[in-house]
């Protein structure tokens, strides 16, 4: 169980989850980046996907982000809004 916990805790990172939801249609990157397991490359990358296609209409697009895998968007979900 130990194991389990720590290799649960390595994979989703050490970060403190934000005490309100993040909405990942006007957040910045600092702001992105304080979501456990996202680091600056997928902040960035978050943002440009929005400026270029504009804002983010379902949770689900996050998948297109290089790196964004189900699991980890299935962790993320609490912690994010769209609106």
């Amino acid at each position: 169980v130990l194991v389990a916990l720590l290799g649960a805790v390595l994979a989703f990172g050490e970060k403190k989850p934000p005490a309100q939801p993040i909405n990942v249609n006007t957040a910045s990157a600092t702001e992105l980046q304080q979501l456990p397991g996202i680091g600056p490359s997928m902040a960035q990358a978050i943002i440009r996907h929005r400026t270029r296609s504009g804002p983010f209409r379902r949770l689900e697009e996050l998948l297109i982000i290089r790196g964004m895998s189900r699991a980890k968007l299935r962790r993320l979900r609490p912690h994010l809004r769209l609106n």
